[in-house]
């Protein structure tokens, strides 16, 4: 039985190491949930001090592990897990058992689809894509590398969301839109046309502020 490694120990990080419990807890897959953190005080005053076994700047992957990502800001997500895969750290996809997952998409590594999500038939999902609770992918639509989905989104049928992407809470892609690499859609937004790459855009409709 290996072990699970959780790069990034902050609030999203022990998120993800409950979803990771609660996999656990329907059929036992690894040996420890462990942390990994730049860190060394991040787990002070959450009881977890003993899971924080080192940092990510300077760990070793070894056979015996798998890993997953606990960080949601898609720049600082990608930039560390390209730095643990090139160590041979082992990236795998935690689909939380309360979640809805299609078995006619395509699916990259390190992917988490926390409780209630849905992700319907025909999608593409990349490296590294987070996906809070109760969002939800529509059909043909993809989703590349880093992408963070945050609670309560909804992308509509054949959306199209380049690299590094960040939507916050509530937010709404209308169908067969084409959002830009690195872009944020800003909580509550609804997104009515394309969104170029490294924009900001926030509002009803969602209008570019940056």
């Amino acid at each position: 039985m290996k072990k699970l490694l959780i790069a990034g120990a902050g609030g999203w990080g022990r998120v993800v190491r409950q979803w990771a419990l609660d996999i656990q807890s329907q059929a036992p897959r690894w040996e420890s949930i462990l942390f990994l953190d730049d860190n060394p005080a991040v787990l002070e005053g959450f009881g977890l001090n003993d899971s924080l076994v080192g940092t990510i700047r300077d760990y070793i992957p070894s056979g015996d592990e798998e890993f997953i990502c606990g960080i949601g800001d898609p720049n600082v997500k990608m930039n560390i897990c390209e730095q643990l895969r090139k160590k041979g750290a082992h990236f795998i996809n935690l689909f939380h058992p309360q979640a809805l997952i299609t078995n006619y998409g395509e699916f990259g590594a390190g992917i988490i689809v926390s409780p209630f999500a849905a992700i319907v038939v025909t999608t593409k999902i990349g490296d590294f894509v987070t996906v809070n609770a109760f969002s939800v992918i529509g059909h043909d639509s993809t989703v590349e590398n880093g992408c963070t989905l945050s609670a309560h989104c909804d992308i509509m049928a054949n959306v199209h969301l380049e690299e590094g992407v960040f939507l916050g809470s509530g937010a709404r892609i209308l169908p067969n839109l084409h959002v830009g690499r690195n872009a944020k859609v800003g909580a509550g937004s609804v997104v009515v046309r394309n969104v170029p790459a490294g924009a900001t855009v926030f509002g009803n409709p969602a209008q570019m502020i940056s």
